[in-house]
């Protein structure tokens, strides 16, 4: 399954809704919701800074994760990020793909 690096900050509002569920809440919540979709939460954190928490799951395809990010950014609760992760193997899959590219200007 694709594996995604969600990082998301939470609105005032959102902050107050974190305020009341606490953190193990939350984490049951994302779990539900990404369950919805076919997906597994496997890490989640909560941080300092720029991003409020950080999570790593797995969907069954990229419309999956894009479906339950739509639903999470529409509850105005909280701004996210989503990021492909790939696998060393994949990566090395990539590298002996090739395509004929000619860069501009060459």
């Amino acid at each position: 399954m694709p594996k995604f690096l969600i990082q998301a900050s939470y609105t005032q509002e959102g902050s107050k809704g974190l305020l009341q569920d606490g953190g193990t809440g939350r984490r049951a919540a994302v779990e539900q919701a990404v369950g919805q979709f076919g997906g597994t939460v496997e890490a989640m954190y909560f941080a300092f800074g720029e991003d409020d928490v950080i999570i790593i799951a797995d969907f069954p395809d990229a419309t999956s994760m894009a479906a339950i990010s739509l639903t999470v950014k529409a509850s105005g609760a909280l701004r996210t990020r989503a990021t492909p992760l790939l696998t060393l193997e994949e990566i090395d899959d990539a590298a002996r793909r090739h395509a004929d590219f000619r860069a501009p200007g060459a």
